[in-house]
């Protein structure tokens, strides 16, 4: 019978160059969306690289997307600061 894998695969970490290769936004813009406080880096590296959760892809798809629909990035943080994406 096979183990339980449950709880013991990690989960996948992105540096920020395959953040940017998948979704098409340049580096400066994932740095100011991380500072901004729009997403967080899930841990860093020993040599102190920000490193992402797979959640971070719909994240910012969803800011792209309310971005396309005219809101402000005001009103974007102000959704998630709400826990509303």
């Amino acid at each position: 019978m096979a183990e339980s894998l449950v709880g013991k695969v990690p989960p996948k970490l992105f540096k920020i160059g395959e953040v940017m290769s998948h979704t098409g936004i340049s580096r400066q813009t994932i740095h100011d969306y991380t500072v901004g406080g729009f997403i967080e880096e899930d841990a860093r590296t020993p040599a102190g690289h920000r490193l992402y959760g797979e959640w971070v892809f719909e994240r910012l798809a969803k800011i792209r997307g309310l971005q396309a629909e005219g809101h402000s990035l005001k009103k974007i943080k102000q959704l998630i600061d709400e826990g509303k994406i």
